[in-house]
């Protein structure tokens, strides 16, 4: 019975697969998906990435739409960035708690307690708290983001955890928002430590949206990307792995070779797997939903995402 539902599910997986290709032709669209995507969408991706890659593809397409799977606010950056495009996602409930917890209220409040200060803000917030921004940043850049602006202060939102890590890598004086990833915070010293033991051999690679003391833990610590780039090059064979399990996709592909285990079973983000591949087809079938940003909030986020784009 078992074998049978898992073939016709391969024969729809096969189907939907066809209509895709047709659908991409006729509409000249791209494909963006996260790496915190479902395997099957991260397997007929054009290109798949962390958020600032992603932005960047969405930045220089020539396509005349962009499908973006992953959550809301990084179909708003692609927007922000390519406003000319029509960008659609699979699921508009694909949201994301951690962009949900700062306020556009709340930060104008503390910037005026903070006059001097520069807002940088992860790139996984709202298109109205990136208007309010100086300068985005994501996983990857965020160190050389706050270190490459001018002035001692720097107000950061919204990832205590992240903040808390980019603290310990500059010398600027950081007001940190209190906002978290709720999948990354759930891990815990204990999930680690118990992993560890089991894992003898094993290095843990961990992402710094972690607790700190959870960060501490790890053998290595970056973005998903750099993660990713680790466990490729590295000629250890096993790993503990401190991120969403959508990683898992990338990591396989890369190192057949290899063995890697999640710290935990809880590291799946259920916004981005809200995303199916029959979602992906209906909306290039049906073109929407689609992502509206104002102009106005646009314009202004644009720029915090540009001077962004231009840190090297």
């Amino acid at each position: 019975m078992e074998a049978l539902a898992l073939e016709r599910k391969a024969e729809q997986n096969r189907e939907l697969r066809e209509r895709l290709l047709q659908l991409k032709k006729e509409r000249n669209a791209i494909i963006l998906a996260h790496y915190y995507q479902r395997d099957e969408i991260q397997e007929v991706a054009d290109f798949r990435g962390d958020s600032f890659l992603l932005a960047q593809k969405a930045a220089e397409t020539d396509a005349d739409t962009i499908v973006f799977c992953g959550v809301h606010f990084m179909g708003e950056s692609a927007k922000i960035l390519a406003p000319n495009k029509t960008v659609i996602i699979p699921d508009e409930r694909a949201g994301c708690p951690m962009a949900d917890m700062v306020n556009v209220d709340g930060l104008r409040k503390l910037k005026a307690q903070h006059p001097n200060a520069t807002v940088v803000t992860y790139i996984n917030s709202s298109a109205e708290i990136k208007a309010e921004t100086d300068i985005c940043c994501t996983s990857a850049n965020a160190v050389k983001v706050v270190n490459s602006v001018e002035g001692d202060e720097v107000i950061w939102v919204p990832d205590k955890n992240l903040g808390h890590y980019v603290q310990q890598m500059t010398d600027k004086k950081m007001i940190i928002w209190e906002g978290y990833c709720n999948t990354h915070d759930m891990l815990t010293v204990k999930d680690v430590e118990e992993m560890k033991a089991k894992y003898p051999n094993a290095e843990f690679v961990v992402h710094p949206e972690c607790r700190p003391e959870v960060v501490a833990l790890g053998d290595f610590v970056g973005s998903t990307t750099a993660i990713l780039k680790y466990c490729k090059e590295s000629s250890n064979k096993e790993f503990i792995v401190g991120t969403e399990d959508g990683t898992g996709y990338q990591l396989r592909l890369d190192s057949p070779d290899k063995t890697f285990h999640f710290a935990t079973k809880y590291l799946v983000c259920p916004n981005m797997k809200v995303n199916n591949l029959k979602k992906l087809v209906r909306c290039l079938e049906n073109m929407s939903p689609q992502i509206y940003v104002p102009p106005q909030v646009a314009d202004q986020a644009r720029l915090s995402l540009e001077r962004m784009l231009l840190v090297k």
